[in-house]
Formats: structure tokens, sequence, C-alpha cells
């Protein structure tokens, strides 16, 4: 579990005012001085993340994040990050100063978790000072879970931790292959050697996969694209599922009989991370794109670029090939995605490998409420190169959108 991708656990996002403790929650919480602990109000600025293990709930994702009253302009950008984390995470933890009747801030804060749709919990600190009753009383009718604590005599964190772990919600989350194969179905896996990967390691989603194949029953086999077709003349019988890297669709399409399914490891990604059939019917805007169109690409890795990458070099070639369009294309990278999409025609997010369901999930209804269709690069590669609808075939609500 300790090596449990940060982008598949549970993200937990611990909010509140500043100097309530928060910081020192999250000490306590993992026995660790992870966030430095200050009497200074606004003593952490951006968010803090920590990797853990919740036991017997498992790994988990803790952020510590700047008050939410904090001040000037430098205190506005502190809580745009709050935000931006409580709208991406799974969880919350509100801390209180337990001795403090509910300020305004913690009032719209609540509100806030509520309107996006975020569970949480409450955590009553500094409870050696006493307890507000008209605290108590507002968390009662607001019918909130709260525990006290005291992070300077540890009191009551064990109750806590057993609490919050029982409150915590399942993390649910499509499978990648699990539903697409069965115990003793042969997966073929076409993975060319990625330059943007490390020697000696695969990437990811490959990683992933796999095992998801193996975990259920069922077997695979890896080969490069240049081997595909010598690899499934040896077999005694034809695999049910082949993935590929998007960048060898075709060859694998045209190397692979009609009646076995066949998919990329981004379409795969697009579904456990994302909406497939929403980024599918952002195909069709690629024929409405016009001369001058702006186009966003979006990787959630910050990645070194290499010389023929795919995000900054290839998408964009083959899009105006395609479209045989003068296209304006921004590229941002890691966390920098744009709060105001309106000006461009689309955006062509990456596998999204590297976010939490949730963060992906949060880009794709902000295109979607700012009107700007959205598509991934698998789909949009398969697209491009031909390999649609071959390629979601097994996705009965993708083909469905794809077909109308």
């Amino acid at each position: 579990m300790n090596k449990t991708p940060e982008a598949n656990r549970l993200h937990i996002t611990i909010v509140g005012r500043r100097n309530v403790g928060k910081s020192s929650l999250l000490n306590a919480i993992t026995g660790q001085e992870i966030s430095i602990v200050s009497d200074t109000p606004g003593t952490t600025t951006d968010p803090v993340k920590k990797a853990v293990e919740l036991l017997p709930y498992g790994p988990v994702v803790l952020i510590d994040t700047a008050g939410i009253d904090d001040v000037g302009e430098l205190g506005e950008k502190r809580i745009s990050k709050t935000i931006k984390a409580l709208s991406q995470s799974d969880f919350a933890i509100l801390v209180f100063e337990s001795f403090k009747d509910p300020h305004p801030k913690e009032i719209e804060l609540i509100n806030l978790l509520k309107k996006i749709n975020v569970p949480f919990i409450a955590a009553l600190n500094k409870s050696e000072l006493g307890v507000s009753d008209k605290l108590l009383e507002f968390l009662f009718s607001h019918n909130i879970k709260f525990w006290k604590v005291s992070c300077s005599t540890n009191e009551g964190i064990e109750e806590f931790k057993v609490g919050a772990i029982k409150s915590l919600p399942a993390l649910n989350e499509p499978p990648l292959v699990a539903d697409l194969v069965k115990q003793g179905d042969i997966a073929v896996l076409v993975v060319p050697i990625d330059l943007g990967a490390p020697k000696g390691r695969l990437i990811l989603p490959q990683v992933q996969t796999i095992r998801e194949i193996l975990d259920s029953d069922a077997v695979a086999i890896v080969c490069k694209e240049k081997e595909l077709r010598a690899t499934l003349d040896r077999l005694n019988e034809k695999p049910k599922l082949v993935v590929t890297d998007s960048q060898a669709i075709m060859k694998v399409y045209a190397d692979i009989p009609n009646d076995v399914n066949l998919t990329t490891f981004s379409i795969l990604m697009a579904r456990h991370k994302g909406d497939l059939p929403t980024l599918v019917k952002g195909l069709k805007q690629i024929e409405k794109l016009e001369n001058g169109d702006k186009i966003l690409i979006a990787e959630a890795c910050s990645h070194h670029a290499q010389e023929d990458d795919i995000g900054t070099v290839k998408i964009p070639r083959w899009l105006r090939n395609f479209t045989r369009k003068d296209l304006k294309i921004d590229i941002v990278h890691g966390g920098d995605f744009p709060q105001n999409l309106t000006e461009y025609k689309l955006i062509i997010h990456c596998g999204g490998c590297m976010l939490n369901r949730k963060a992906m999930l949060v880009r794709i209804n902000q295109a979607n409420l700012m009107g700007v269709p959205i598509v991934n690069y698998g789909v949009l590669i398969s697209y491009l190169h031909g390999a649609l609808p071959k390629a979601i075939e097994i996705f009965p609500e993708a083909l469905e959108a794809y077909s109308n």
C-alpha cells in the first residue's frame, strides 16, 4: 500500500480558519511533523500533501490548507488554492476552535462543502480550553458529526481517527479492465517503449492494467507493436482483449482479427478517471473548428517534454493536419488548469493518470458548465487515425455517444 500512487488514494482535505490547529491535527493524525506549526496565523500557505495509511481503511492523501479567513491579496490567492483543493477532494475534515462560537466563514465553508458534494466531519480542537455551547448547538442542528480533540495533549486523537475512518466514503472508481476480462481470458497489451518513461519502468496505466488483469485471474501477455502479429500467431486461441498505446493504434488495428476487442490505455484511463461518453461527444467539435480557433491541451503531469512529445508536438501536428486549419494552441501542465475556459473551442486532456478521479471530473464539469467540448488524448488519437468506433465498441455508452 505504501507504493499506491497518489492519484489512486482517497483525498482528504483539512480545512478551517487560520490558527485553529489544522496543521497540528495533520501532525497528530500521522504521528509525524509534516506541517509547520506556529501560533502566527497564516503559517500554512500552499496546500501540503502527505500520503499515509489509515488502517484498516487503506491508503489516503491528507491535505493541509491555508485558512479560509486569510487576508490581503496573498490571502485571497491562498483561499483560492484551498477551495481548489476542496473541490478535488473526496472527503474533508473541518477544524474548529472548540471554545469559540461558529464564525461566518465557517458557516460559508459548510455551505460550500454541501454545494460541491464533499462529505465532511468536524474536529473541535483545543478542547482543553472548553467547548462553546453555541458551537455544539450549531453542529447538532446541522447534523454534523464531530469529535473533541486536543492536539497539544493528544487527548481524543485516537477516538477521532477511528471515527474519521468509519466516516470515509468508499473510493468508487470504474475499473480499468476488470469488467472486460474474466478468469482464464487472454489479454494482449501492446507496449511501445515510451521515451517519457525512465529506463527499466513502464508507465503507470500499463502497470495498473496488468495488475487488474492478474487480479481477475486472467492472463496478461505484453509485447511491443513490432512483435504483435508474431505473438498472436503463437497463441492457441484468440485473445479476449488487445490494449495498445494510442500512438500504435493503427498498426495494432491492422494486425488483429476483426472479432477481437481493441482499445487503448488512454481510453481505459478516460473511463477510469473521468466520463468516457462526454469525452467521446467532444469529438464532434473537431469538424466545426475554424482558422484562428483556440485549443487548450492540458497535461496533468509536469514531465520534461521529449523531442517528439505527444502533447506538445504530435497532437498539435495531427490535429492541424486533420482539420487543415490554422489553430491557436495553448498548453498547460500539472495543476495549471485555467479557471476561465470560454476562450477555447476545444479542450484536449491527457489520460489523467496523475489526477484522482474527483479532480478529473471537476475539470470535465468545469468545461461542461462553460460550454466547451472536451476530449482526451486516447479518444482523440484513435479518432484522428481512423480507429473509431472500433476502439470504443466494448463500451456501449461511449459507442452510443459517438453514434448520436
